[in-house]
């Protein structure tokens, strides 16, 4: 599979193992996140989805399992912040250089803060988008850690 989008440049750079997945994106689905882990046959808790979010003046990315919704305050609070809200779409695609559905916290076009729920270190592997409807990275939560200097908090609802 030879798939190269900005996410798997970055992950390649950063020299740490992962694989490709792809599935039938469908841009009617409900929840992007719930769908992927459906048409791939993973558990929802571990494909996480790509939010973006402001804090204060701060752009920030959220990473958190497609079957749980961020909680702002949490995230907020992890980043040092009195508040936290969600980016528009227009804002998101323009900040991550990126289509919504094919968000990726990897190889944005900034490098933002990242905060990745703490959730995703009780597994062996966790997936992400790649950057691409339809394209997911699977690999290792430390490694995508290290790939995107995220900070393990929780963040996502109970």
């Amino acid at each position: 599979m030879a798939k190269k989008t900005p996410a798997t440049m970055a992950m390649d750079k950063s020299g740490k193992p992962y694989e490709l997945l792809e599935y039938d994106y469908d841009p009617n689905a409900p929840s992007i996140g719930l769908q992927a882990a459906q048409a791939m046959g993973l558990p929802p808790s571990q494909v996480f989805k790509t939010l973006m979010t402001l804090a204060g003046d701060e752009a920030l990315v959220a990473v958190v399992p497609s079957d749980h919704e961020l909680n702002l305050k949490a995230l907020a609070q992890a980043a040092g912040k009195k508040s936290a809200a969600m980016m528009k779409g227009p804002d998101a695609e323009r900040v991550t250089g990126y289509k919504i559905g094919g968000i990726s916290p990897l190889g944005q076009k900034k490098r933002l803060r990242t905060f990745l729920d703490q959730s995703a270190l009780g597994f062996d592997f966790i997936v992400v988008n790649g950057g691409q409807r339809g394209l997911q990275i699977k690999a290792a939560a430390l490694d995508l850690m290290a790939a995107t200097s995220a900070t393990a908090a929780k963040i996502a609802t109970d």
